[in-house]
């Protein structure tokens, strides 16, 4: 990154200002980590004095200069927040007073999210990238170099970034806004077609009781079969890419191997998501399901499989479903097979128009994968827009 201005070593205009702290025997510790990519520190964990074994910390203010050691190649650079301060880190996030007389700290904040800063870092960390052991220690840190105009043209460029930044942010929120009121104008659309008399249960439907999978313990093998994961339904919808491997042999007869159309319901997850259903697509194939999923036995001749899918995300199904999922824990709620074969169901609606219903929700649903499509263009677009402004920030043609 060529620039017309001089590059300043950080050592000119930063100075070493760690601040020890020894935790008490019973004093827990609001602990700060560092994102990677110039999205600086944040709240890590709140974490118990019993659970800290070394209780020799650091405490960090607002406004400091702070990086990771062992990440500074992966830009894990930032400038403490407000709210952070007083906040404890380990000796792995050396802190630094800011000379303001010469850099602007907003100038300095957008500096580490770019690429360039990053470079230099992996040039000068030692180690192993492997092992997560390349690290820039201070010293080092103290010679990486940022480009520096006068102050007043540093603070007249952040505030040239800063509006971009801003535009950047309300075309985000008008593509969110676009994206929930078009599920909502489908999820409105669904429950309109899905508007019966609920005279019967899915029980009424099924041709076996729902049956789990098998949570074989897996290590990821080469070569391993694949078991599906929770997050591979998630949102009514099947995520192929969500699986992991055994090396376990598996009964071929077994009762957990998938086939291509299964229609699967998770049994145990978060309040929001459990009783969400999807059809499996055949890949990865063979495939085993979980112990936290139940497949559906459907009739075929009662029933289709996409219309179930579509009735257990319309409001009568999620509201019985969220109402009977048990659970100790607020996080964590679980559905029985008993519950599954209670849901409300119009068992007596003919097949044909369960297959006129399929047919109206899957065109709108084609048109909703349009428009959500097009989001991720426009997403991808958006955030490939500050990258490009800052380029050209750090190289004098803002």
């Amino acid at each position: 990154m060529s620039n017309p201005w001089p590059d300043l070593k950080f050592g000119s205009f930063l100075r070493p200002n760690s601040r020890s702290y020894t935790l008490g025997s019973d004093e827990d510790a609001n602990l700060v980590g560092m994102r990677w990519y110039g999205g600086g520190p944040f709240h890590r964990e709140l974490k118990a004095a019993m659970q800290i074994a070394k209780k020799s910390h650091f405490t960090i203010r607002s406004g400091d200069v702070i990086y990771n050691k062992l990440f500074a190649w992966k830009g894990s650079f930032g400038v403490v927040p407000p709210e952070l301060d007083g906040m404890l880190v380990s000796d792995k996030f050396p802190t630094y007073e800011l000379d303001r007389r010469q850099v602007d700290e907003s100038w300095l904040r957008y500096y580490f999210r770019c690429p360039a800063v990053w470079g230099q870092a992996r040039l000068m960390s030692t180690g192993s990238a492997a092992l997560s052991k390349l690290t820039l220690n201070p010293p080092k840190f103290l010679h990486l170099t940022l480009p520096t105009p006068p102050l007043a043209e540093q603070q007249r460029i952040v505030a040239r970034i800063d509006g971009l930044a801003s535009r950047i942010v309300d075309v985000r929120e008008i593509r969110q806004q676009a994206v929930e009121e078009a599920n909502a104008l489908f999820n409105v659309t669904l429950n309109r077609m899905c508007d019966f008399a609920a005279n019967g249960t899915l029980g009424d439907v099924l041709s076996a009781k729902p049956r789990n999978g098998w949570s074989a313990r897996c290590d990821n093998a080469d070569g391993g079969i694949p078991v599906l994961s929770l997050g591979a339904i998630t949102g009514f919808r099947y995520r192929s890419s969500e699986f992991k491997r055994t090396s376990l042999q598996a009964a071929e007869d077994g009762h957990f191997w998938l086939k291509s159309g299964d229609l699967l319901i998770t049994r145990s997850n978060t309040p929001q998501f459990v009783g969400h259903a999807a059809i499996y697509d055949g890949y990865p194939a063979p495939c085993i399901y979980p112990d936290l999923m139940m497949r559906l036995n459907l009739n075929d001749s009662s029933v289709e499989s996409k219309f179930v899918w579509y009735w257990l995300q319309s409001d009568t199904a999620r509201k019985f479903i969220e109402r009977k999922a048990k659970g100790t824990s607020p996080t964590m709620k679980k559905i029985t097979q008993g519950i599954v074969m209670e849901i409300p169901f119009p068992s007596s609606l003919s097949l044909s128009r369960q297959h006129q219903i399929v047919a109206d929700l899957d065109a709108l649903q084609a048109k909703m994968d349009e428009l959500k499509s097009l989001q991720v263009g426009t997403a991808d677009e958006l955030d490939a827009l500050l990258p490009s402004v800052l380029s050209k920030a750090f190289t004098g043609e803002l």
